[in-house]
């Protein structure tokens, strides 16, 4: 059974998108909407400061086991987004979920039927899965 959300959000992407139909109008398009939500994340650091980036390498005692070695990464991210920031890294993350729907669209791929398969991938190699 088909999730009906994503489908139909595939759906309106393929009624929506006039201008920029060739694959490669999408892959461009998706590749700047990505990098402008790398970009809206550093302005919430760098013009804003709701949040901070405290980086350094990751410590991980060697005597842990896969499971237990999650409770020592961090994410070196401090504080919280403020509304302003989190809209505007929402609507960034929205247009790259548009070109991905859209690129899906050209090729004739559904994203449902993607996002059911990396389920899959990812329950199968459990801890395995390391990205």
């Amino acid at each position: 059974m088909k999730d009906i959300f994503i489908d139909d959000f595939q759906y309106v992407v393929d009624e929506l998108l006039i201008r920029n139909k060739s694959i490669l109008d999408s892959l461009t398009k998706f590749s700047e909407s990505a990098a402008r939500v790398n970009r809206s994340i550093i302005k919430s650091v760098t013009n804003c400061g709701c949040i901070r980036i405290n980086a350094k390498k990751q410590e991980i005692p060697i005597d842990v086991s896969l499971k237990e070695a999650k409770k020592y990464l961090k994410t070196h991210v401090e504080g919280q987004l403020c509304e302003n920031c989190r809209d505007l890294i929402e609507k960034e993350i929205g247009s790259t979920l548009f070109y991905l729907a859209s690129i899906c669209n050209t090729l004739d791929l559904n994203l449902y039927d993607i996002v059911l398969k990396e389920i899959e991938r990812m329950k199968t190699l459990g801890e395995f899965n390391l990205r």
